[in-house]
């Protein structure tokens, strides 16, 4: 069983901006996931030559992901990319790119087209240059994660530089997230922008845990990115987020 509806019923903040559902187990929320991703990408792949999905790096999103390569749709038509990248080679055991590869490229869905941002030899502000010309095709469908510490994509509170990358008009960036806790290992990485996530008809938020829960109920409850830059997936103005949660 899963339920429907806003976190805040009656939060005019929130109305029209996030839908949430939240689902009884780790296998109903993953396989719901699924089905809600490929159903997206099946409407775009309706009208248009091609379809592109940008996923988020965790582990959280794996079984998702794993559920998701088994979807019947026409994956040769589809461009799979990364929210963010890790200053890492795709191959790294430590990168997005290489959970990507791991967990959805496989199955039905190892006939997508996967455009890993990092590349031997590539600095990374050629990185940065290959992602936003990769970004003039407007993504459809986009699928975000949050951290305990309110980031998304490599947007971490007290991050220098955040506001920068909030306002940039650019749909990537590179970051320094250098004393950010929740940056780990890799305080070098590259970034969607809230400019990157607005064409995008399909937000999905994926989130597990109970802390998680209580987090987001933070999140939902005010609008300062700084504090929380995951609020940027429902304050950049165009579709809602569809926020999917299980403990």
């Amino acid at each position: 069983m899963s339920g429907r509806g806003a976190v805040h019923a009656g939060d005019t903040l929130l109305e029209g901006r996030v839908q949430f559902q939240a689902f009884q187990d780790a296998t109903q929320w993953a396989w719901a996931a699924a089905v809600s991703i490929s159903a997206a990408l099946k409407r775009d792949l309706e009208q248009l030559p091609r379809a592109r999905l940008l996923l988020s790096g965790g582990h959280t999103s794996g079984p998702a992901y794993d559920a998701l390569s088994r979807a019947p749709i026409e994956w040769d038509r589809v461009d799979v990319a990364l929210v963010d990248e890790r200053w890492l080679l795709p191959e790294d055991v430590d990168s997005n790119a290489r959970l990507v590869r791991d967990t959805l490229l496989r199955n039905h869905a190892a006939r997508a087209r996967f455009e890993a941002i990092t590349r031997a030899g590539r600095s990374i502000e050629e990185a940065v240059t290959t992602a936003n010309m990769h970004a003039r095709q407007a993504a459809g469908v986009v699928v975000l994660g949050m951290g305990e510490d309110g980031h998304t994509a490599s947007l971490f509170p007290g991050m220098r530089g955040l506001d920068d990358a909030l306002a940039s008009t650019r749909a990537y960036v590179a970051v320094d997230a250098r004393g950010c806790a929740g940056a780990g290992e890799w305080p070098r990485r590259i970034s969607m922008t809230p400019a990157g996530l607005a064409p995008a008809h399909s937000r999905f938020l994926l989130i597990r845990g109970l802390h998680k829960r209580a987090l987001l109920e933070r999140v939902l409850d005010g609008d300062d990115q700084a504090e929380f830059p995951v609020r940027s997936a429902f304050l950049t103005p165009g579709a809602p987020l569809r926020i999917l949660w299980c403990p």
